[in-house]
């Protein structure tokens, strides 16, 4: 299983006021925390062995989208977004076809907390056609998909535009217009529904290994992002 990161929720929800605290997992057993991790559906949806939700399910994992927004802290600029939940064999397609809406020509940003105890580290790439982009995000599918410290995030700067799969793998886009991605998600048969809950809203785990490291690090100089210093995350 590697090494087991824990994202803890100690907020209130802004939704329900509910706390989330660091309860779930902490008296579990090894033999219940590696039967907790070894779940990997909940219904129809599939998880990638990136992330498993609390072991009191406090989120169950399901397929769908809704809309929200963000807000810069500093402009107070407002975003739409979509945040989206697919089911595992549906990922990468979908991925893939998010990012075509893009344009032919987008910028790259990988993110990585690997070995990181309170800090994400992102990488810039500029400048790179999308069929050849896609060509390397489907050779890292494995990495992509399963390491929970690594995210992707495709953007296009002329628009405003950005296209993220994160370490949850949620699918989340950013921008205007967002009605073709929109389209797009349901044509995969992901559909919207304002009340779904995404397993980033609740306690958590998220897992990965020094082998999927040393996969990032591969897929880091495939996207030409060899002169950025990673010592600062290790």
């Amino acid at each position: 299983m590697g090494f087991l990161k824990r994202i803890l929720r100690n907020t209130p929800s802004e939704d329900t006021g509910s706390v989330f605290t660091p309860g779930s997992f902490e008296a579990l057993t090894e033999d219940e925390l590696q039967t907790h991790m070894g779940i990997n559906s909940y219904g129809a949806f599939e998880l990638t062995d990136a992330i498993r939700p609390s072991y009191d399910l406090q989120v169950i994992p399901r397929q769908g989208f809704r809309f929200d927004e963000y807000v810069d802290d500093s402009s107070q600029a407002r975003t739409p977004v979509i945040m989206a939940a697919t089911t595992r064999h549906r990922v990468m397609d979908l991925l893939l076809d998010l990012i075509d809406n893009l344009g032919p020509v987008v910028d790259v940003v990988l993110e990585t907390s690997h070995h990181a105890s309170s800090h994400q580290l992102d990488l810039y790439r500029e400048h790179i056609d999308v069929p050849v982009l896609k060509s390397i995000l489907l050779d890292h599918e494995d990495l992509l998909l399963n390491d929970g410290c690594t995210g992707i995030a495709v953007i296009n700067p002329e628009r405003r535009q950005e296209v993220q799969l994160d370490e949850h793998k949620l699918l989340v886009i950013y921008g205007r217009p967002l009605e073709q991605f929109e389209q797009t998600l349901i044509m995969s048969d992901v559909y919207p529904d304002e009340s779904i809950k995404f397993i980033t809203e609740a306690e958590h785990v998220h897992s990965s290994s020094e082998a999927y490291f040393d996969k990032f690090n591969a897929l880091k100089h495939r996207l030409g992002m060899d002169s950025d210093d990673l010592s600062g995350c290790c």
